[in-house]
């Protein structure tokens, strides 16, 4: 009877050693359920990114205007016939005050 249970007692730890230790544990599985929750945060930020440089090439190609606004702002551009004025601020001239 003895033998009988220490047979059972080792067949049950054979039977729970994939279920704590295998390919397939509860650890396991957790670690890859917490790669899969960042891994679609990093998909939702790259379709945010994504979907606002589809929507800036589109403008790019379908008008002017976004092309002079960047024009304007990026390379310090402007119109023939225009003048620039550059306003300063007092406060940012001396530092010292």
């Amino acid at each position: 009877m003895k033998a009988l249970t220490i047979i059972f007692v080792l067949l049950i730890a054979l039977l729970q050693y994939p279920l704590w230790l295998g390919k397939g544990s509860w650890l396991r599985v957790w670690k890859v359920n917490q790669q899969v929750q960042k891994q679609a945060l990093d998909n939702a930020a790259s379709q945010q990114r994504n979907d606002t440089l589809r929507a800036e090439v589109r403008d790019l190609k379908q008008g002017d205007a976004a092309v002079e606004e960047r024009a304007r702002s990026e390379l310090g551009m402007i119109k023939p016939g225009e003048t620039f004025y550059q306003v300063i601020d007092a406060s940012k001239l001396n530092p010292a005050q």
